[in-house]
């Protein structure tokens, strides 16, 4: 009996499981954040008065702020630490989220700019939450459990949209498009709440003892990383001169921004291309919306579990990598079929075939991971973010002016397809064979 209960007492405890399951929830209401006005938008368009190309303008004011504050927002986990820094951006991204319910209620403030400019915030305020993400998970976990935890949180994407599009679909359906940015907001500051109640540093949180600590810290894991906080290297112009001159990198980072093109049509355009062009009312396309994430969840885990396969058979990287990339790619391109097909049920499978491959595809953090040199590592997942986030700028301006200049979204749907295929051609022909890259001081 003795032995039994001291078996027990040196027990790890497991509360890093917590811990990225709370992170997978919080970065679920980040995705969702974003999204918010995919689903409100076409409501607010027909009582704001927006055209095409306003909204285009709207949709893409997140990513201007998301993609430019990458680095700062790295700069600022390292100098306050993640806590503080996150918890602020979770709270500042909530209100700002909860304040757009108010466009056009204000006389003195055009709805337009409005609506712009709080969504522009919000992408200022979301900033440092993956690289806040990824802090935590170097923190909190051993390296042979990094892929599976990174994994986790970068699924939230998915999950996001499956869990709450159909919600916001049916809060605008039956109380209107503002319900959708209040509810929204509302749930944002719970996550605040449940954030500062719950993460902390390894070496400082209350439920973990100590056969767990030991068992991060012996197998990698950084548990007084948040102790050294503001002690970090001075940041150089030089380095990321240095990181976008070298081919391989800026291939990779063509990739990521090729990627997310065919993201950010989903979490902007989606849900109002289903209600304008096929027809749906709004809760319907919440509900359309969601079939084409859950597949992309399912893509994400299988492209990450196919990788890992084919490196332990062959050893090779670029294989284990390039080859779910290029059959993801080729499968997301079935988007463009939707152009030459009537039935919305076969629009949606499509999608869900495109989102699948999209899914298969998202290897990206785990090349960065590959070849970041190892004194710029946060720097180069900072530009590689940056770099990914700029399609958030385009893609939707670019589909605005395609809708507002031919009345329909087919070249739209050519366009994002198009990117699918120069996503393959980034990988395979600019970047080459992919290494560890070694960068002078």
């Amino acid at each position: 009996m003795e032995r039994d209960l001291s078996e027990q007492a040196v027990r790890p405890t497991r509360v890093r499981y917590a811990i990225i399951a709370l992170i997978f929830v919080i970065t679920s209401v980040n995705y969702a954040d974003r999204a918010t006005f995919s689903i409100a938008g076409n409501a607010a368009a027909g009582e704001l008065g927006l055209t095409p190309v306003q909204t285009g303008y709207i949709l893409s004011a997140f990513a201007w702020a998301y993609a430019l504050s990458q680095i700062p927002g790295g700069l600022l986990l390292d100098k306050f630490g993640t806590k503080r820094v996150y918890a602020s951006a979770i709270a500042l991204w909530s209100l700002f989220t909860f304040s757009q319910g108010f466009a056009g209620l204000i006389p003195i403030l055009s709805a337009t700019v409005m609506l712009f400019a709080l969504r522009f915030l919000v992408g200022l305020a979301e900033a440092p939450s993956f690289p806040g993400n990824a802090r935590l998970v170097a923190a909190w976990f051993p390296a042979a459990e990094r892929g599976t935890a990174s994994a986790i949180f970068n699924s939230a994407q998915y999950f996001s949209i499956v869990a709450f599009v159909p919600l916001m679909g049916w809060l605008a359906h039956s109380f209107g498009w503002r319900s959708v940015f209040w509810t929204m907001g509302g749930l944002g500051l719970l996550a605040t709440l449940a954030f500062l109640r719950f993460i902390h540093s390894p070496a400082k949180h209350p439920s973990i003892n100590r056969a767990e600590l030991d068992e991060i810290e012996a197998g990698g894991g950084l548990i007084h990383m948040e102790d050294q906080a503001g002690s970090s290297a001075a940041f150089e112009w030089a380095n990321v001169r240095k990181l976008i001159a070298n081919r391989m990198m800026l291939g990779i980072y063509l990739g990521q921004y090729c990627i997310n093109v065919l993201t950010y049509f989903f979490v902007t355009w989606f849900p109002i291309y289903l209600v304008k062009e096929r027809g749906l009312n709004i809760m319907e396309a919440g509900f359309a919306a969601a079939a084409p994430a859950l597949f992309g969840f399912v893509g994400g885990l299988a492209g990450g579990f196919i990788s890992d396969r084919i490196l332990k058979r062959t050893g090779s990287l670029d294989w284990a990598r390039k080859a779910p990339l290029t059959i993801g790619m080729l499968l997301a391109t079935a988007i463009i079929a939707c152009v030459w097909v009537q039935q919305e049920w076969l629009v949606v499978t499509l999608m869900s075939v495109a989102f699948f491959g999209k899914g298969v595809a998202s290897l990206g953090w785990a090349v960065m991971a590959d070849v970041a040199p190892k004194k710029l590592a946060g720097l180069s997942g900072g530009v590689f973010n940056m770099f990914g986030n700029i399609a958030g700028i385009v893609t939707p301006i670019v589909v605005g002016y395609i809708v507002a200049g031919t009345g329909s979204f087919d070249l739209a749907l050519v366009f994002v397809g198009a990117h699918c295929l120069l996503t393959i051609f980034a990988f395979l022909v600019i970047a080459g064979p992919i290494r560890r890259v070694e960068i002078a001081e």
